[in-house]
């Protein structure tokens, strides 16, 4: 009786935890900086060049150039005109925000980068898993993401357009959704 007490009682907590990080990480998508925007939210490199620096002015020393327009980022922390970014890889940095751009790009599964040849990301005709397959694409591959329906990205890439799915890419967190 004493071990069946013991596990509801652990159960029941477990439950409680689980509840609070879910409320937590609820709050931490729906925060907001000093801009008005949402932290953390995902942009893009409006920039050929932009220096990542290792603090939010330009007397910090540049720690990582980035040297493509596009390239999607995501801002974790706001300062005056500064921005921190993080990029798939996990590098972490401040831009000035002149360099930033509000539109949507993303990454085609990076974790999957350097795992083998026959890996791909499928872009599909409509937002289905067994519709249409209209290109294979390799993982690191940026594409312009229009919209998200919280599954399904619609991606271009080199003038190809279909729909991606939302959990093999970086660039929009899961269940988000935007046009």
């Amino acid at each position: 009786m004493r071990n069946l007490v013991v596990r509801f009682s652990l159960a029941a907590l477990a439950g409680i935890l689980v509840s609070v990080a879910g409320i937590q990480f609820a709050h931490a998508q729906a925060g907001k900086g000093p801009s008005g925007l949402p932290l953390p939210r995902f942009v893009s490199l409006k920039a050929k060049s932009v220096n990542l620096r290792v603090g939010p002015s330009v007397d910090y020393a540049v720690s990582w150039r980035y040297m493509k327009s596009g390239v999607p980022v995501e801002i974790i922390q706001e300062y005056d005109n500064w921005r921190r970014i993080r990029d798939a890889d996990g590098t972490e940095g401040w831009v000035n925000q002149a360099l930033l751009s509000g539109e949507r790009t993303a990454v085609t599964a990076p974790w999957m980068r350097g795992k083998g040849d026959g890996i791909f990301v499928n872009m599909r005709r409509e937002a289905l898993p067994n519709a249409t397959l209209v290109a294979k694409i390799q993982p690191g591959v940026v594409v312009k993401v229009g919209e998200c329906n919280g599954d399904w990205c619609r991606a271009e890439v080199d003038g190809t357009a279909g729909w991606v799915s939302q959990n093999e890419i970086w660039g929009a967190y899961p269940g988000e959704a935007f046009k």
